[in-house]
């Protein structure tokens, strides 16, 4: 099956011109691939996209699910095939859109379950809709996610091989990093040490403005971090290459990048920024959660609707990954 992202940015006009007439026919007939390859190719799709979707219709999964799928769970995963990957809130008003355009029951505390009806469907393509943690400021995403591959490989068919190598050691850089960044800087000078082929310093910022755009990097003031759809794409990838750098936040237990750590040398434990803020609520004295040594970094300050420390990481909905977003105050001796 083809990776979740080849379908990021398949406008839903090329599902529903393409379902349209399998729904009114029952999908009793094949697929009819030059209709849907000029439907694809007027959007402007390229080849390997039109194949992942051309698999998506031919396994029925947008349209004849079986069990409790109803179009509304169809709508919404039309809709995250789409987008890749949007914040809680707008997924409680996608879920609440789809429930009323289809005339379903709808109830605003159910999300997860309706997420899970969907997840189920999803398993037997090694696919399933996550939901993740903001590593600045706690704020939720849910994500398609691709469960069969755990490789950088699954990018190959969006860059080519100097493209995927810039990716890899801007990743590096950034892992490696005190604070969870690269600076610009240091990512363009990756230009001239690339293997499979030298790329000129245009090049380097036309390929990092495509990971912003397709959500790999996140980039603020000059400096680039792993997105929420890289570190819930990439997790296992990253904790295979990194596991000598990469700890588990002693709070939530997910990966933690940008991170604050214990400077108790015998300790060392990482907590995310949200969930200091979380932790440390309301004390006066702040304390290692492990050590119980003074907790000397800055405590960050999140709101109220951000507020719920996350769980240990699950499958299917509950799951709880890293992810970028903005507005938490940081301390200058902020670490990984």
């Amino acid at each position: 099956m083809p990776s979740a992202h080849f379908l990021v940015d398949i406008p839903l006009c090329c599902f529903r011109a393409h379902t349209q007439p399998c729904l009114a026919q029952h999908c009793g007939k094949a697929v009819n691939p030059v209709r849907l390859s000029n439907l694809c190719q007027q959007r402007g799709l390229s080849k390997l996209k039109t194949t992942a979707l051309r698999r998506f219709v031919q396994h029925k999964v947008l349209f004849t699910m079986a069990g409790p799928m109803t179009d509304s769970h169809r709508r919404f995963l039309q809709t995250m095939m789409c987008n890749g990957i949007v914040d809680a809130s707008k997924a409680k008003t996608l879920h609440r859109l789809c429930c009323e355009t289809h005339k379903v029951s709808y109830a605003p505390d159910k999300l997860d379950e309706f997420v899970n009806i969907i997840n189920t469907q999803l398993q037997p393509m090694f696919m399933q809709i996550r939901k993740g943690m903001s590593e600045e400021d706690g704020q939720q995403y849910y994500a398609l996610v691709n469960l069969a591959d755990t490789e950088i490989t699954r990018m190959a068919s969006d860059y080519s091989d100097n493209e995927l190598e810039l990716f890899r050691k801007a990743m590096d850089l950034i892992v490696e990093s005190e604070n969870g960044m690269a600076c610009s800087t240091d990512i363009l000078n990756l230009a001239d040490k690339l293997q499979s082929k030298k790329m000129k310093k245009k090049e380097v910022e036309g390929v990092l403005q495509r990971l912003v755009v397709d959500k790999w990097l996140c980039e603020k003031n000059g400096e680039y971090t792993l997105s929420t759809r890289c570190i819930m794409e990439m997790e296992q990838y990253i904790r295979n290459m990194y596991q000598d750098l990469v700890k588990l936040c002693n709070i939530c237990h997910n990966i933690a990048i940008q991170s604050q750590m214990c400077e108790n040398p015998s300790c060392g434990i990482k907590m995310h920024v949200p969930c200091v803020a979380r932790y440390f609520r309301g004390r006066t004295e702040p304390h290692c959660p492990a050590c119980n040594e003074f907790w000397p970094h800055e405590i960050p300050v999140i709101s109220r609707s951000q507020s719920q420390i996350p769980s240990p990481s699950q499958p299917a909905s509950s799951k709880e990954n890293s992810a970028p977003s903005t507005k938490t105050p940081r301390s200058s001796r902020l670490r990984k």
